[in-house]
């Protein structure tokens, strides 16, 4: 593939939503959101596709077959459509790549099936998930979450964004109805597969002569927020012995998670705090943080959460303060589908197979299709941040990979 090809269509999408800081503000239903949703639209016309959008916010884009399919006992992956896709929003001043990869490549793959005359027997789909990190309602993955019926509907329309703002009111000012937001029984049965193309997140393939690996399994992982109360007072007149300080419970906290993440063997964040009433002049009064916790099996994440539960309490007591904790959202390991992960690698002239620790749709969506993951090779390791990257012949070779993936499960 002409890396030409890659860049051209790269730099369309590439200005909407980025900041001065060089990353991005892609928040769902914002106007940078908006955007995105109209370029998708007018990739899928420009192709001939079918555009959709769902009831829960998320977009697809239908190459249908030319005929119905007949199931092949043989070949047990084409039993409905083959599903392809990744997300527009971003984390706040997050990377190019994270999300956007995967379906500028699902266009382009499609582009490279349709000039060499392929013709699909089973629908190819490109999916745009909604709200996959979580930046502005909370919730990762949501758009998914919800189609699966995994999240109540009533509760995601209460969700709100920093500003106090509610999912529901960001979907109306956006023209989409939350009154139908829910699962999607119908659009799910029609899925046969679905094959994920993602920037790597960390540098396995750094070195490696294969850019483009596959999943085998994404860590459990999850968010919770922790409060933090004491007593607000005066900085310059409240003596030391006599203050309730929360905000030395959450430095704490901070230290002890990331200690007790380093003797587990697991990875554990604190990369979002809130005090109140946040004045320079001022002991805060309450603190509120979020911890996103991950590690390679469930057993390993309980011990960093017990750990770091026990220790931050037996702290606050200390301190005189306060400390709660509220699971937002927690996800079990994913193992990817074993057929159809070992059948793309062999495709793929044995690529490397390797597991992740970061969350996707397709993690969600693996509880009710085939599902596998494509890796395409980050030379910096860094995600979620400005410095996120892969080079244009990287990203073609990952075209290149998910083309090939299409045309086998799907014509």
């Amino acid at each position: 593939m002409d890396t030409g090809e890659f860049r051209r269509l790269w730099n369309e999408l590439a200005p909407i939503g980025r900041a001065d800081t060089g990353g991005y503000l892609r928040f769902s239903w914002s106007e940078a959101d908006l955007d995105c949703r109209l370029w998708f639209r007018a990739q899928a016309e420009q192709r001939g596709l079918r555009f959709e959008a769902d009831r829960n916010g998320n977009l697809f884009a239908w190459w249908d077959p030319v005929k119905e399919a007949v199931q092949d006992p043989d070949r047990p992956h084409r039993g409905g459509a083959v599903l392809t896709g990744s997300h527009f929003d971003s984390v706040p001043h997050g990377g190019a790549y994270d999300g956007p990869l995967g379906i500028v490549s699902a266009f382009l793959a499609v582009d490279r099936l349709q000039s060499d005359g392929a013709q699909p027997h089973r629908a190819i789909g490109i999916a745009a998930f909604t709200e996959e990190e979580g930046g502005r309602f909370g919730v990762p993955c949501l758009g998914s979450r919800l189609m699966t019926g995994v999240v109540d509907p009533d509760k995601a329309r209460a969700l709100t964004d920093s500003g106090g703002t509610t999912l529901a009111e960001a979907m109306r000012a956006a023209g989409a109805d939350p009154d139908l937001l829910g699962r999607d029984p119908q659009r799910l049965e029609r899925i046969g597969a679905f094959v994920e193309l993602h920037i790597e997140q960390g540098r396995a393939l750094d070195g490696s002569e294969s850019p483009v690996a596959v999943a085998s399994a994404i860590w459990p992982h999850g968010r919770w927020r922790v409060t933090f109360t004491g007593e607000a007072d005066h900085a310059g007149t409240t003596r030391l012995p006599d203050r309730h300080d929360p905000m030395l419970t959450f430095a704490f906290a901070v230290l002890a998670a990331r200690k007790e993440a380093r003797l587990a063997g697991g990875v554990a964040t604190v990369g979002r705090v809130e005090a109140e009433p946040n004045a320079t002049n001022a002991i805060a009064g309450r603190v509120t943080a979020w911890l996103d916790a991950r590690a390679p099996d469930e057993a390993v994440l309980g011990e960093i959460l017990s750990g770091f539960e026990s220790k931050v309490k037996e702290r606050a007591g200390r301190d005189g303060t306060m400390v709660e904790i509220f699971p937002e959202s927690e996800t079990p390991i994913v193992e990817f589908d074993g057929s159809l992960r070992d059948r793309i690698a062999a495709l793929l002239g044995g690529a490397p197979v390797l597991p992740t620790g970061a969350g996707h749709d397709a993690g969600v969506l693996s509880a009710h299709v085939p599902t596998a993951m494509l890796f395409v090779r980050n030379p910096t390791g860094v995600s979620h941040a400005p410095g996120e990257s892969a080079s244009d012949e990287d990203c073609a070779a990952g075209v290149v990979a998910l083309a090939a993936v299409l045309r086998e499960l799907a014509c």
